[in-house]
């Protein structure tokens, strides 16, 4: 709404926006390296599966905690592919597969610790008797 004020998060609702951002865009770039430059399979086209991840980016930019609530699910794909990949590949696939679980866990972690904090902010103190 034009002219209304603006909310403010508490501070680990923003911090905990923020690593779940930033983690999720360095998941983004690592895909695209990964499959594009650094260690391609095929053509590129594994570069594709980080497009669920880049639509995710508006939603956790405006608070959404559905997007926050979905994100946590997806990333639980990543580690599998990572974790697949990083036992099964050779060269430097394998360190970027392992690189992959970090971040995907690492998304994981941030976007679990937001959901907790805005759900708590939201809840209610109980009445003292």
């Amino acid at each position: 709404m034009p002219g209304a004020p603006a909310v403010v998060a508490p501070a680990p609702v923003r911090v905990a926006r923020a690593a779940t951002v930033t983690a999720t865009l360095v998941l983004i770039a690592l895909g695209l390296a990964w499959e594009v430059w650094l260690a391609p399979t095929g053509r590129g086209t594994l570069a594709v599966k980080v497009l669920p991840l880049a639509l995710a980016l508006p939603g956790l930019w405006r608070h959404r905690l559905y997007t926050f609530r979905w994100l946590s699910l997806l990333v639980w794909l990543y580690v599998l592919e990572g974790l697949v990949r990083a036992t099964s590949d050779r060269g430097l696939s394998a360190p970027l597969a392992a690189l992959e679980v970090a971040l995907a866990l690492l998304v994981f972690c941030a976007t679990a610790f937001y959901i907790r904090q805005r759900l708590a902010a939201a809840t209610p103190a109980p009445r003292q008797p």
